[in-house]
């Protein structure tokens, strides 16, 4: 009797697990999406700070008016 109710508690563990697999690849497809978002934020900041997409300003000489 202990082998039948061994294998009986097994399908309802099968099925579980099969529905927790969907939306644990989704989560991790998540994941790598939001990491990399993240990533592509974090390097655009460091140029804009660097100066490379900043306009030059021209500034006056300050010799001249005296």
């Amino acid at each position: 009797m202990t082998v039948n109710n061994l294998s009986g508690s097994r399908k309802p563990t099968e099925f579980l697990l099969s529905l927790t697999v969907g939306p644990l690849l989704l989560g991790v497809l998540a994941t790598d999406a939001i990491f990399s978002w993240l990533q592509t934020t974090g390097i655009n900041s460091e140029e804009v700070f660097r100066g490379e997409r900043l306009p030059v300003l021209h500034f006056p000489e300050s010799g001249t008016q005296e």
